[in-house]
């Protein structure tokens, strides 16, 4: 799948710790889940201030999933 391979492109690409980096992908119908496992010292970096990073991430994600029919979330846990 394309757009989680993306999302996890960004994920890693941000992290300091690329190898603890996991995904989950939950599929149900046309909604796409991706839930990020990162290491902790790794989620301040990710979210970024006020959440830009991880709004931006979700923007790039979704743009690719909206051409193919899907509605995505991304989550960082």
């Amino acid at each position: 799948m394309a757009i989680a391979d993306l999302a996890l492109h960004l994920v890693k690409g941000l992290a300091d710790r690329p190898d603890e980096v996991r995904m989950e992908v939950f599929e149900e119908g046309d909604d796409v889940t991706l839930e990020f496992h990162v290491a902790e010292e790794d989620k301040g970096k990710i979210i970024g201030k006020g959440g830009k990073v991880i709004k931006a991430v979700r923007a790039l994600v979704g743009i690719n999933a909206a051409k193919t029919g899907k509605t995505l979330v991304l989550e960082l846990d």
